[in-house]
């Protein structure tokens, strides 16, 4: 617990821009139009794809006795790749609703 507390202590300044960060993500995406909320699921898949690639590189490049870096690596791969699919499913199903149905005309 200590060496937590040290390591916020060390880094307030990055601890201060994810609170700031969520926030505004918050505040942005409660203030999104509903006809916009599929190009901004698409920007999310994006981002999340940035998300794994770099998860990948970390695993590449651990060390093999550095379990932890191991194991958040692949939590990140695994969470973020359930993430794009996800994304991809909600926004083929809101792409879905805009698409003109067919009837089907029995004689």
């Amino acid at each position: 617990m200590e060496a937590l507390l040290t390591f916020l202590g060390e880094n307030m300044d990055m601890v201060y821009i994810v609170i700031l960060s969520i926030l505004l993500g918050i505040e942005i995406i409660s203030n999104v139009p509903s006809v916009l909320h599929t190009p901004l699921m698409s920007g999310a898949n994006a981002i999340h794809g940035v998300v794994i690639i770099g998860a990948i590189i970390i695993m590449g490049k651990a060390e093999p006795d550095n379990i932890l870096a191991l194991i958040l690596g692949f939590l990140a791969v695994v969470l973020g790749t359930l993430n794009v699919v996800g994304g991809f499913v909600v926004t083929d199903r809101m792409l879905e609703m805009f698409k003109k149905k067919k009837e089907n005309k029995k004689s």
